[in-house]
């Protein structure tokens, strides 16, 4: 048995293709940002317009852009385009190299590596 007898090529015609090679066309191939490291609770906000011949960005980037007028996740953009998060990652390092989005990365409650923290830790698990 080959592989074309397991599968029937109808399988991989037209809309059932479409979820799995659209993302990774949208990104070139490309699996990670070009620039920046967004995480899933970073917010987006676009600092200007793009421009009507900005050549190299395809329609989902002038979503992104249209999107965070107001300040966005990066789950809520994916959420609101219908995209994984991955491809969403990929398509803001291209914005934020181009100077269209900015990002604010969550800040930790409390820094790891204050000695204060740990001692606290111990202090209360003492206290137990």
């Amino acid at each position: 048995m080959n592989f074309n007898d397991e599968l029937p090529e109808e399988s991989w015609l037209d809309d059932q293709a479409g979820p799995i090679v659209r993302p990774y066309v949208m990104t070139r191939g490309r699996t990670e940002p070009i620039r920046g490291d967004f995480d899933l609770i970073s917010l987006i906000a676009s600092i200007r317009p793009v421009g009507a011949k900005e050549v190299g960005l395809n329609p989902e980037h002038l979503a992104i852009v249209r999107l965070c007028q107001e300040p966005l996740s990066v789950a809520e953009v994916a959420a609101h385009l219908d995209l994984p998060a991955g491809t969403i990652r990929v398509l803001l390092g291209d914005l934020l190299d181009r100077g269209y989005v900015t990002v604010q990365d969550p800040q930790p409650e409390v820094d790891m590596r204050d000695r204060r923290m740990y001692e606290a830790v111990l202090d209360g698990l003492r206290a137990l």
